[in-house]
């Protein structure tokens, strides 16, 4: 399998995983989701909030080389979030929406990618200011684990409120392998 192979099987267990914790976040009454359970940004709608937040930030920030601008234009267009615990929105429903918008253009804009370009370079800057340069593929890397790792927060918060969002294995989409 290629690196950009894996790039599109990421960008799939991430729609995947997203539609599992939404549908399973959305048996939850909304004072359930609002509910500070202690995790890093405190709430499930927080949590959520956050990888929305961060994953607007991250496709800004790869939008903004010219390599990328057309594809990642409407997220471009988007606010840029001035805080990583930004709420987003307030309700479920409506962030659920964002949500899917955001996975639809990061399955778009991966399946476009080539392995040149996972070789390029991205230049941004951190919400401190301070400059950075990394080649786009170890971002990319960065940008799924990210999300799962806060996904594997707000599993933890739902199962706390008697949700079981059931198998969340990768491997569940991994191809078998051809011998």
């Amino acid at each position: 399998m290629s690196r950009t192979a894996h790039i599109a099987l990421l960008a799939r267990y991430n729609e995947w995983m997203n539609n599992k914790l939404y549908e399973a976040a959305a048996a939850l009454p909304a004072k359930e989701l609002t509910a500070d359970r202690g995790a890093f940004f405190g709430s499930l709608l927080a949590t959520l909030n956050h990888i929305a937040v961060a994953d607007t930030i991250w496709l800004k920030r790869i939008g903004v080389h010219p390599r990328f601008a057309a594809a990642l234009a409407p997220v471009l267009a988007l606010p840029a979030p001035i805080a990583l615990d930004q709420p987003l929105f307030d309700s479920l429903p409506a962030l659920r929406e964002h949500r899917a918008w955001l996975d639809r253009l990061i399955l778009d804009w991966s399946a476009g990618l080539t392995e040149a370009d996972l070789d390029a370079v991205i230049s941004y800057r951190r919400m401190n200011g301070e400059a950075n340069q990394r080649q786009l593929g170890l971002l990319v890397l960065h940008f799924f684990n990210h999300q799962t790792h806060h996904r594997g927060q707000a599993t933890t918060l739902l199962s706390q409120a008697g949700v079981d969002v059931g198998t969340t294995d990768l491997l569940l989409l991994v191809p078998e392998a051809e011998v």
